[in-house]
């Protein structure tokens, strides 16, 4: 049993309960140690009428430490996301704190993607992708712009 059951089990009610506008919450049968989202996007720029599917996997030292959070399948080209699902957001590293929430993660993605403009992958994306580092909470990530 996770240490922060109580609180897992409050996330997952509030994920099949709430409605995010063009985030749907797949209720697969995962347990409570794995969210998995879609975020649609229709009359966007760079990722017009596609939908991403994010993977977020409860760490047994959640909610004091972030998630492992990556994309799957289908992956969004942006600045901030390789072609591998990784993911370099602050709230994951050094932002993250015990308040924020596997919500709070989807919709700082959201908004992320939402704000992009431009169509590139990091400019570490190739060397990144090449140490085939499995879990990218093992990365350090160097935040190249935090204007995209």
């Amino acid at each position: 049993m996770h240490l922060y059951q109580k609180r897992l089990n409050k996330e997952f009610k509030r994920a099949n309960q709430v409605e995010l506008h063009n985030i749907e919450f797949l209720k697969e049968e995962l347990g409570l140690t794995t969210f998995k989202y879609r975020l649609r996007f229709q009359n966007h720029q760079v990722y017009q009428n596609n939908s991403y599917k994010l993977n977020i996997t409860i760490t047994k030292n959640y909610p004091v430490d972030s998630p492992i959070v990556t994309f799957q399948d289908s992956i969004p080209v942006h600045p901030h996301i390789y072609s591998n699902g990784h993911i370099c957001l602050n709230l994951l590293g050094d932002d993250w704190t015990p308040a924020c929430s596997v919500e709070s993660i989807v919709l700082s993605i959201q908004s992320m993607l939402e704000n992009n403009q431009l169509s590139e992958l990091p400019p570490d994306n190739d060397n990144y992708v090449k140490l085939g580092i499995k879990n990218p909470k093992n990365t350090s990530f160097v935040y190249h712009d935090d204007n995209v």
